[in-house]
């Protein structure tokens, strides 16, 4: 009887064991998921609110339930797992830019050197870091004022910092005037205005009828350093496009006034990275004032400029240096002269407070210099053009035959250039009569796209647009008549069409989709997305995290056009109530395959906290 009930008591024992580790297995599940997914949206919990109880404005079903999904394209209706809602970042993300988060930096503990700008480059979060939910607008946020009136002024509630007008308010960057921030076209070297500043350059350079586009050779330009980018804005008066450039710095939201203005812009810095342009983009870079030591580390910053300049390009620069006679700027400007020298850059004109400098047209002056002379050519092996994430050297970029048999890039004038055959085509084995088709195609596809937005849509509503895989540009050259522009991105593992983008006299960057682009949240007005969900589901990159990049870099109100699968198109009208994006115009492609159009606008929602703050 003993020995029975002994085993007995050890069965229930063993069984109660069992139990209680079965029950700590749960608990440990349990909690690690939650946290788990806590630190995947943010830095804690603290970050986010559910949707559901705080979001006005959107669909009644939502629950407030964190997403769970794992839905693949193509899945059967039954076997995926679709949110009902995604939660909302705090209030405080109201700006989050992912890859270029201090906050981040700080948590991850990088080892930067803040010297030469490394923390002010591309720094994003592991999978565990992201914040997978919604980007909330600024408390009381309104629809953007329309271009060209945006040139001058925006909604101070749209980017509520004032510091800028302050701190700068002897150099007419900035003015507060009630609930708006206008922009009297000031700047460091400008304080009379942007216009009379372009016209004087053109004026040095003796350009006929002081006009900066010099009759449609000048085209593309690099403002480095560009605070809110008014030179950027007065210039396109001229037919002229900016590339207005600064980083995320101490006067953090000055691209973010550019773009809220309808002005070209990206965030970036002369750090460590090549700049994410190709060689020879650039008829003119401009810097005025923009505090950059063109002298560190043999000269690597002054070389850029170098390889993003076209053959003839110039380079504007207002800065002391240039004319001041105290003992220290004297010796930048020896020591800066002597670079630029052996740059084979000459003087083209010097007045009052700004030299410009002309790049050579040809390799000659390089060949001619002493053996051993600094900066050295590049190596033969080094692609130019290549620029993602590649470490800039200092070095010169020299041209190629072409270019030196050209004695220059060889381009029409604008407008010419948008349509005719660029020389560098012929990099990618493409022949003149295969680009014209694209073209065309293009303009065929843009003309339905409008057709389809037609109820939508008027002459004003959208002004800054991205083509997400931009291929040759002509989704922007179709565009040409309309009063937009186009940020063209050409992903970073595909042909590098880039640069045949910019012989066009279009503007762009390339860019990984896997990862968050470069910009403030609500600054494009529509998004034109060819293929891209296609090409990341190749790369086994997440179809939700893009759904939600998407979301984070388009404004409120504004639009989305995929063309893709079929499969692709059913996947992303799962998550619509998700997003709060409301489905416009499906479409096929009219014979051109099996790529279905769907267009998709975002609604404006606020949450409850941020529309309290705004009363």
């Amino acid at each position: 009887m003993r020995g029975r009930s002994d085993g007995g008591q050890k069965k229930r024992l063993i069984a109660s064991l069992c139990a209680v580790v079965i029950f700590l297995g749960f608990l440990y599940v349990y909690y690690g998921w939650s946290s788990r997914g806590a630190a995947d949206l943010g830095y804690g919990s603290k970050s986010l609110r559910k949707l559901g109880s705080s979001y006005l404005g959107g669909d009644d079903d939502t629950d407030g339930k964190q997403y769970e999904s794992s839905t693949k394209f193509g899945q059967d209706e039954g076997e995926d797992i679709v949110p009902k809602t995604f939660p909302v970042c705090d209030d405080r993300h109201s700006e989050l830019i992912p890859c270029l988060d201090r906050h981040l930096i700080y948590q991850m503990r990088l080892k930067l050197d803040l010297s030469v700008m490394e923390h002010y480059e591309r720094h994003c979060p592991p999978p565990e870091r992201r914040y997978n939910c919604l980007i909330p607008p600024p408390p009381g946020y309104k629809v953007p004022i329309k271009w060209p009136q945006s040139r001058d002024e925006v909604w101070k509630a749209n980017i509520p910092h004032t510091h800028l007008a302050h701190e700068k308010s002897d150099q007419n960057w900035m003015v507060v005037q009630g609930e708006k921030i206008v922009f009297p076209g000031g700047g460091t070297h400008f304080h009379y205005g942007a216009d009379k500043y372009i016209a004087s350059i053109a004026n040095m350079l003796n350009f006929s009828h002081n006009n900066l586009n010099n009759e449609g050779r000048i085209r593309t330009v690099l403002d480095v350093g560009c605070g809110v980018a008014s030179f950027g804005a007065y210039l396109l008066s001229s037919d002229i496009i900016a590339m207005s450039l600064a980083p995320n710095d101490v006067h953090q939201n000055q691209i973010q006034f550019a773009l809220e203005r309808g002005i070209p812009a990206y965030l970036g810095v002369l750090g460590t990275k090549r700049l994410p342009y190709p060689s020879r983009s650039f008829e003119l870079a401009h810097c005025s004032r923009c505090r950059i030591d063109w002298l560190q580390r043999d000269g690597i910053l002054l070389l850029e400029l170098d390889r993003l300049l076209r053959p003839g390009g110039y380079f504007a620069y207002s800065s002391p240096e240039a004319y001041a006679q105290d003992e220290e700027d004297l010796r930048i400007w020896r020591e800066m002269s002597a670079l630029v020298g052996r740059m084979c850059w000459r003087i083209a004109a010097k007045r009052n407070q700004t030299v410009i400098w002309q790049k050579p047209l040809t390799n000659d002056c390089y060949m001619e210099r002493e053996p051993g002379t600094n900066p050295p050519l590049c190596r033969s092996d080094d692609d130019p053009d290549a620029v993602w994430g590649v470490p800039m050297e200092a070095c010169i970029t020299p041209y190629s035959d072409h270019d030196q048999k050209a004695k220059g890039s060889g381009l029409a004038p604008w407008p010419a250039r948008l349509t005719a055959p660029p020389p560098r085509l012929a990099d990618f084995g493409y022949s003149s009569e295969m680009f014209e088709k694209d073209t065309e195609t293009w303009r065929h596809r843009v003309e339905s796209y409008w057709n389809l937005l037609s109820p939508k849509i008027e002459d004003d509503t959208s002004r800054n647009l991205m083509d997400m895989k931009a291929n040759w540009g002509s989704f922007a050259a179709a565009l040409k008549s309309k009063n937009v522009w186009v940020m063209n991105v050409v992903p970073e593992d595909g042909p590098n069409t880039l640069k045949v983008i910019y012989d066009r006299g279009l503007i762009g960057t390339t860019h990984n989709w896997c990862e968050a682009f470069s910009t403030y949240p609500r600054t494009y007005d529509l998004l034109h997305a060819w293929t891209v969900f296609s090409d990341i589901k190749k790369k086994g990159c997440s179809a939700e995290d893009l759904l939600l990049e998407m979301d984070r870099i388009l404004r409120p109100s504004g639009f989305v056009i995929i063309r893709d699968k079929q499969p692709v198109i059913d996947f992303v009208k799962k998550y619509l109530s998700a997003l709060h994006w409301e489905a416009v115009a499906t479409a096929d492609s009219d014979n051109e395959g099996d790529d279905i159009v769907f267009i998709i606008q975002k609604k404006l929602w606020l949450t409850s906290e941020s529309l309290r703050n705004s009363e």
